[in-house]
């Protein structure tokens, strides 16, 4: 049976599937929009950049996009031992 999260303020019930898909939906909406700005700094016309720095903004973003998908991975921590 599905656990059931009550939101006070819609008064409403939501499983937490349900509540997963809505939150996720829409944070993952709003980092594809931002991208999409992020883009639009490539106008040669409006900005000057390097090749290195477009590469230190990819390099960025790919790290914390490994590190976000590492946390949806089901792996457990191995403890330290000697």
């Amino acid at each position: 049976m599905a656990e059931k999260v009550v939101d006070m303020e819609k008064n409403s019930e939501e499983t937490r599937k349900e509540r997963f898909a809505r939150v996720a939906t829409r944070r993952t909406n709003e980092i594809l929009k931002k991208i999409g700005v992020l883009s639009n700094c490539s106008n040669k016309s409006a900005y000057a950049y390097t090749d290195e720095e477009i590469n230190k903004i990819f390099s960025a973003i790919e790290r914390e996009l490994k590190i976000a998908k590492a946390k949806f991975s089901n792996r457990k921590k191995t403890k330290f031992s000697l």
